[in-house]
């Protein structure tokens, strides 16, 4: 347990210090080396309990992580977020349960959950605290990602990995499965009154892993699309619409038109804005049409024509453009998203379309 405290110390101040080196900095990348900084501070006060009280004290690790994930993902999904002192009373339940723990109670063993002594009442304030800061921080950081996953797709037509922010959904799915096996656990063992080594060390290795997800995504995030963040209302379905049915037949027909002799999903930068501007129509009456009409978001309409273009190119027996060229040629801004995209529309990669073109 030591060396996994150690480790886990000694990763979080070092990925916060290259973090907060980091080129360009933005206002993601300070809070998440002030988050790193946080968790160090509570992989030392761990190593201080067993100085201290000679035995695992309840981890108080949950009210740091839930809030500073739900900060980090505001930060990196909410339009002109903005840091304020008065965000620190988030962390106020760690505080606070840190002193009473160091300064009034002392070490609670999980085998005395339940013994109603003096420290009973602040025992049931910390698991109720704890399992509100589960239920509201974590379900609403998932929302947002999935709310700025959803605008993005209305508003570019590209979407690179560090856009479109899968790896902090994977993180924060898998964290909110841990949250849940760790209360199971923290019952079972309360209620057999056993005193688990077992169940620390396992919040501790988690929490390490986590770090190490923290600091390697981390650090490879870049800036979002400024397009995905500025967007406008996000509501559907459309029920206060004010097109009428030959309005949204007319701005259909305007999209398809000029999509099939303009091509402009040749353009790599292609985006909500610049179609609205061409068309002259605003970008929300595109948006509901794209919905209501065609059932596709903006991402999903201009890589339908781009995947078709690909496989015209694919099908040119004497082509000799090489199939990441092609994938270029057609408006796709990435080997990968154009792998990502081509795969997940006809089922299958453009080599192994290509392969049975010819075979």
């Amino acid at each position: 347990m030591e060396a996994l405290i150690w480790v886990g110390f000694s990763q979080s101040l070092f990925a916060a210090m290259i973090m907060f080196t980091k080129k360009d900095r933005s206002l993601p990348d300070k809070i998440l080396s002030g988050w790193l900084v946080l968790l160090a501070i509570e992989f030392i006060i761990c190593a201080l309990n067993y100085r201290i009280f000679g035995n695992p004290v309840y981890s108080s690790s949950f009210f740091i992580f839930n809030p500073a994930l739900y900060i980090y993902v505001s930060s990196l999904t909410r339009p002109n977020y903005k840091l304020r002192w008065i965000q620190l009373l988030h962390f106020l339940p760690f505080l606070l349960s840190e002193y009473y723990i160091y300064f009034i109670g002392q070490g609670f063993p999980m085998s005395s959950f339940f013994l109603k002594d003096e420290h009973f009442t602040f025992r049931i304030l910390f698991a109720i605290t704890s399992i509100l800061s589960w239920s509201i921080y974590n379900p609403f950081s998932v929302y947002y990602i999935i709310k700025y996953r959803r605008r993005l797709q209305k508003e570019v037509s590209n979407i690179e990995k560090t856009e479109s922010l899968g790896w902090i959904l994977v993180l924060s799915i898998f964290y909110i499965s841990y949250c849940s096996i760790v209360f199971v656990l923290y019952i079972f063992f309360a209620f057999l009154r056993i005193e688990p080594m077992v169940l620390h060390v396992f919040i501790y290795a988690t929490l390490l892993v986590l770090i190490y997800m923290l600091s390697f995504y981390g650090l490879r995030q870049s800036g979002l699309s400024k397009q995905a963040e500025e967007s406008g209302n996000d509501s559907e379905p459309y029920k206060y619409s004010t097109l009428s049915t030959e309005m949204k037949q007319d701005i259909k027909e305007q999209l398809i038109e000029y999509f099939e002799k303009e091509k402009a999903y040749l353009l790599p930068e292609l985006n909500m804005d610049y179609l609205a501007k061409q068309l002259k129509i605003p970008k929300y009456q595109i948006t509901e049409v794209l919905n209501t009409e065609i059932g596709k978001n903006f991402f999903q309409f201009v890589n339908s024509y781009r995947v078709d273009a690909v496989k015209k190119m694919l099908a040119v027996p004497q082509l000799k453009y090489s199939i990441e060229a092609i994938g270029y040629e057609c408006g796709f801004s990435s080997k990968s998203s154009f792998y990502t995209v081509f795969k997940k529309i006809t089922g299958e990669t453009p080599i192994s379309y290509r392969k049975q073109l010819f075979s």
